[in-house]
């Protein structure tokens, strides 16, 4: 599938904590570098400024408290395909957190080196 104009795909969320971690690095970084040897068009990595999960423990960024868990967001967006191909591996990888999934349509996709 090419992401093109008006294109469907899925967007998937994988919401973790930043402090987590798999294959001896950080998860976040370990999910960004998967997605890239899995050949997905791309992912991107929101670190949040505050939150709470499961456990309504809340992790913030403050002056007077530094929380070394603030909350991570990891989004990819490609096929149907491809998402249901890479949810096997993530239920193994992602041991704690959330993951979600959306229809999306494509508004466009391109890359600020190509030729205008």
């Amino acid at each position: 599938m090419k992401l093109e104009k008006n294109a469907q795909a899925v967007l998937l969320r994988i919401y973790i904590g930043e402090s987590d971690r798999y294959g001896g690095k950080p998860l976040y970084r370990y999910l960004v570098e998967l997605f890239r040897k899995e050949g997905f068009y791309g992912t991107t990595v929101l670190r949040g400024i505050t939150g709470f999960g499961m456990t309504s423990r809340i992790h913030s960024h403050s002056i007077l408290r530094l929380s070394t868990d603030l909350p991570v967001v990891v989004e990819v967006v490609d096929s149907r395909e491809k998402i249901e191909q890479i949810k096997p591996t993530l239920e193994e990888i992602v041991s704690g957190g959330l993951v979600t999934e959306e229809e999306v349509t494509i508004c466009f996709y391109r890359s600020d080196e190509e030729e205008a």
